[in-house]
């Protein structure tokens, strides 16, 4: 059950203990954020199954699915990437404890990309074995709108840095990096759209790496996090 965020006692805000944001709004709790995030992403997640072939009547049912084997390289590269996308946006989440209007235009942004990822994921499947024109132009639409999907995923990570009054204490020194390594991981698509124009196969592998990029470099977010908390605990009880 989802739960609203308390209401902002204006009181509090006159006082300055209210973060208020850079339209002169108090900022908010980011419980209804999480909920929308991880919507998007569940949604998305779920429209990619959608367009894996589905052989109709087939007396080689499996020749005709090994036929098809772009369309699962492509759901899996998706699925994997969104899928790590999530985990490293609920780690920085995890460390977000007030969000204002500029941030939510910056997620929303970011799942603008998120929401869109099932069509050029289709494109590129359907497409692959369609002639290099109708490959090439997939596989530009495809690294393109991974690159925004970065870009924006970085954006909002700059956000947070510089503006820590919104992010927990324990865990704004690593927002700096995190940003960085984040606009290191949306600016390889880049890479891949030019690559597009020479090969689609090697554009796509390129796309894959962006995953095991994030997969096997973690931020440091999370950690700090729970290190903190554990620390609360340690210290609760001797100072009880």
């Amino acid at each position: 059950m989802l739960v609203e965020p308390p209401e902002v006692d204006v009181a509090c805000v006159l006082a300055g203990r209210v973060p208020i944001d850079e339209v002169g709004e108090p900022a908010m709790g980011p419980g209804r954020l999480h909920a929308l995030i991880d919507g998007v992403f569940a949604i998305a997640l779920t429209l990619l199954v959608l367009d894996l072939p589905k052989p109709g009547s087939s007396t080689q049912l499996a020749h005709d699915l090994l036929h098809q084997w772009p369309s699962f390289a492509a759901y899996l590269v998706s699925f994997v990437t969104l899928g790590i996308l999530w985990i490293e946006h609920h780690g920085m989440m995890s460390a977000v404890r007030s969000i204002d209007r500029r941030f939510l235009e910056r997620t929303l942004a970011f799942l603008l990309f998120i929401s869109i990822i099932p069509w050029p994921t289709a494109l590129a499947a359907n497409y692959a074995d369609h002639g290099v024109a109708a490959a090439r132009t997939a596989s530009v639409l495809y690294a393109g709108t991974m690159l925004m999907m970065g870009l924006t995923f970085a954006w909002g990570w700059r956000y947070l840095s510089n503006h820590p009054a919104l992010v927990a204490e324990p865990a704004r020194a690593a927002f700096p990096s995190g940003t960085r390594r984040a606009l290191l991981g949306g600016l390889v698509y880049l890479v891949a759209v030019g690559v597009a124009f020479l090969s689609p196969t090697a554009s796509f592998g390129i796309d894959a790496i962006v995953a095991v990029y994030f997969a096997a470099s973690r931020s440091n977010v999370p950690a700090l996090i729970v290190g903190a908390g554990s620390a609360a605990r340690v210290d609760r009880p001797a100072n009880g």
